[in-house]
């Protein structure tokens, strides 16, 4: 019987430790400073997953908890229910504070990998998580310039990134 539990302990530590991992060949950046990060960025294009399927005008707010580590706050619009859908989570950073590598927990202890793979505070983020099939492009006005955008497209490509099946999420209208 102990034989058993320590398998299926090690497992899930495995488990779990590869949902907070970095994709082979991709360096989260360096120089990180998350007081800048902190605010409302909105989503440009993702790939799909079934926890952010059909939705639009998605939105995603940082802000230190009082424990130093960060809220997430998660919006949507879900056309099908006609309704907004929000998810609070929580971030923690896996390695130093000045590296762009956080952790992420929508339930409960379980987290998957929030890697900052290029950013400018000010204008835009691409975000990977544990492996290619997670990628995220982020802006802080509800459209990113075309050029921009085209060159973090292009990045992500020669990153591995399945960049022809990336969706261009409806922005929310700027009040």
């Amino acid at each position: 019987m102990k034989w058993i539990l320590k398998v299926f302990s090690l497992a899930l530590v495995l488990v779990t430790a590869s949902c907070t991992g970095v994709p082979e060949g991709i360096n989260p950046v360096q120089g990180f400073a998350l007081q800048p990060y902190l605010g409302v960025w909105h989503e440009v294009a993702r790939l799909d997953h079934s926890f952010e399927r059909g939705l639009t005008q998605v939105t995603a707010t940082y802000s230190l908890r009082d424990d130093g580590s960060v809220k997430v706050l998660n919006r949507g619009w879900d056309a099908l229910s006609a309704k907004r859908k929000e998810a609070e989570g929580r971030a923690l950073f896996v390695g130093p504070s000045n590296e762009g590598r956080l952790k992420v927990s929508f339930f409960g202890p379980f987290y998957g990998a929030y890697n900052i793979i290029e950013y400018d505070p000010a204008k835009y983020s691409m975000i990977a998580g544990p492996d290619r099939s997670y990628f995220w492009i982020l802006a802080r006005e509800p459209k990113l310039d075309p050029e921009t955008l085209e060159r973090l497209i292009k990045r992500a490509a020669a990153l591995g990134f399945a960049t022809d099946k990336l969706i261009y999420p409806e922005p929310l209208a700027k009040k």
